[in-house]
C-alpha cells in the first residue's frame, strides 16, 4: 500500500494486498457503525453542516481534482453527455454543499416509532426505526453521488463504504475528505464514511463477498453494473436500474403543457436517469406533434421515430427495435404513435425499466388509469420526468431510484436507509 497526500486520502496499489486492505476497511466500518448508530441527532446535524462548510472551503481543490477527472475522461473518449454527468463547476459544488445542509435539516429517521399497540395481556409493542448498519454503495461517474450517499448514510446513522466510478476518482477523494472533516469536527468516527482507495475493479468483487461486514449493497449505474451486483452479491441488494423513462401525450392533453413538459423532460439535462428517453403520442393527439417535435429539434435533439412520425417529421431517423429499449443519456429521443392510453401502458410494460413514467392529459379518469396500471417506481401526471430526484421530493437527496418491487422503492433517502426492530415492554407478563 502507498500513501497519497491529495485530500488526505490513501491510495491502494493493486495486487495481493487489496484483499487485506478491503478487510481493514470493513473492520473499521463495522466498528464505526456500532458507535455511529448511537450518535445523537445533534451530532449528526453538526457533522453534515460542518461537511458543507468544508466543501465550500475546498471548492478550488474539488474543481482542480474534477478537472483532472475530466481530462482523463476526454482522453479515454467519454461522450459529451457522460462528461456532463461528471463535470463540476462552482454552481454544482455549491449545490453539493447545500444538499448536505438540506439533509441535515430533515427529521432524524432513527428512533421513529413506526407503529405501536397494546395487547390484551398488557404488553406494549412498538416498531422502531434503526440504522441498517454498514452500507456498501457502488456507483458510476457522478461525483455528487459521493456527497449524497455519504450524507444520507450519516443522517441515517449508518457507516458507508463508497466505491465510486473510476471516472470521478479524484473528485470523490476530496469530497470524502470534506465529509471526514465534518465527522471529525462533530466528534464522530471518520471511518463511518470511507472511499475504496483504488480503481481496481477487483474491489467490487471483494465488496460483494463481504457478507459478514456489509449489511446492504446499493448499486447505482448501468445495466452491466446492476446485473453483475445482482449475480455475484452475497448481500441483499437495493437495485437502481437504468432510467428508461417515458412521457405519454394523451389525446386530452393541453397543448401548451405538452410542449413545455416534453421539452423539459428530455432536454433540461439529458444525462440524468430521470430524462425521458421515449415519447409516446396518442393517435388522437397527432395535431400536437409538429410543434412538440419542432421544439425538440430546435433544442438540438435527434429524433428516432416510427413510420407514422416519419411522415410528419421526415428529418427523423427510422427507429429500430433497440431504440425502444435504450437509455440514451444523450440528446436523442425515440418517438412512437400509440392507440390511446391502452397502447401507452402496453408499450411501457414491454420496454420500460419500472423507473419513471409520465402522462400528459386533462382527462382525470385516463390519468388515474395510467397511475394505477403503470408499474413504475415513480408515475407523474402533467409534470416532467426530470422531477425523479430525491431532493425534488423533499428528501434532501437520494442514493438512487430503486426500481425493485420490494421496499424501498423509488427515491432512496435517509428514511429508506433504516430498518426496524420491535420493542416490547411488559410488567411481569409470562406466556401461559
Amino acid at each position: 500500500m502507498t500513501t497519497d497526500t491529495l485530500a488526505g486520502s490513501r491510495t491502494t496499489t493493486t495486487g495481493p494486498g487489496l484483499g487485506a486492505e478491503m478487510a481493514e476497511i470493513g473492520r473499521r466500518a463495522r466498528e464505526a457503525a456500532t458507535a455511529f448508530a448511537l450518535a445523537s441527532p445533534e451530532a449528526k446535524v453538526a457533522a453534515l453542516n460542518n461537511a458543507a462548510t468544508a466543501i465550500r472551503t475546498r471548492a478550488g481543490e474539488i474543481l482542480t481534482a474534477n478537472a483532472r477527472d475530466l481530462g482523463e475522461a476526454e482522453t479515454q473518449g467519454m461522450s459529451a453527455a457522460l462528461r456532463d454527468r461528471l463535470a463540476l463547476d462552482p454552481k454544482r459544488v455549491e449545490a453539493i454543499a447545500a444538499g448536505l445542509e438540506a439533509i441535515a435539516a430533515l427529521p432524524d429517521p432513527v428512533g421513529r416509532v413506526l407503529a405501536e399497540w397494546t395487547r390484551p395481556n398488557g404488553l406494549s409493542i412498538q416498531r422502531v426505526a434503526v440504522p441498517l448498519g454498514v452500507i456498501g454503495i457502488i456507483y458510476e461517474s457522478r461525483p455528487n453521488v459521493t456527497a449524497d450517499a455519504g450524507g444520507l448514510a450519516l443522517k441515517s446513522g449508518n457507516a458507508a463504504i463508497l466505491r465510486g466510478g473510476s471516472e470521478s476518482y479524484y473528485s470523490s477523494r476530496v469530497l470524502v475528505a470534506a465529509l471526514g472533516e465534518g465527522l471529525r469536527a462533530a466528534g464522530l468516527p471518520e471511518a463511518a464514511i470511507q472511499l475504496v482507495p483504488t480503481r481496481d475493479r477487483a474491489a467490487v468483487g471483494l465488496m460483494l463477498a463481504m457478507s459478514g461486514v456489509i449489511d446492504i449493497i446499493v448499486p447505482r449505474g448501468g445495466p452491466s453494473l446492476i446485473n453483475r451486483v445482482q449475480r455475484e452479491s452475497r448481500i441483499p441488494v437495493i437495485a437502481h436500474l437504468e432510467g428508461l423513462c417515458h412521457t405519454y401525450v394523451d389525446g386530452a392533453a393541453d397543448p401548451e403543457k405538452a410542449r413545455k413538459i416534453v421539452l423539459n423532460a428530455k432536454m433540461r439535462r439529458v444525462s440524468i436517469c430521470g430524462a425521458t428517453e421515449t415519447l409516446l403520442v396518442d393517435r388522437a393527439a397527432l395535431a400536437l406533434l409538429p410543434a412538440i417535435l419542432a421544439d425538440l429539434r430546435a433544442a438540438g435533439c435527434e429524433l428516432r421515430s416510427d413510420p407514422e412520425v416519419l411522415a410528419i417529421e421526415p428529418t427523423a431517423v427510422p427507429a429500430s427495435e433497440e431504440d425502444w429499449c435504450t437509455e440514451y443519456l444523450d440528446a436523442i429521443l425515440a418517438v412512437r404513435i400509440v392507440d390511446g392510453v391502452d397502447g401507452a401502458i402496453e408499450h411501457i410494460a414491454r420496454y420500460g425499466s419500472h423507473h419513471t413514467d409520465a402522462i400528459i392529459t386533462e382527462d382525470k379518469a385516463t390519468a388515474e388509469r395510467f397511475v394505477r396500471e403503470v408499474d413504475s417506481a415513480i408515475v407523474l401526471v402533467n409534470a416532467s420526468t426530470q422531477f425523479a430526484d430525491g431532493a425534488e421530493f423533499g428528501m434532501g437527496a437520494e442514493i438512487g431510484i430503486s426500481t425493485q418491487r420490494l421496499p424501498p422503492r423509488g427515491p432512496v433517502g435517509a428514511e429508506q436507509l433504516t430498518t426496524y426492530k420491535y420493542v416490547v415492554r411488559g410488567n411481569g407478563q409470562v406466556r401461559p
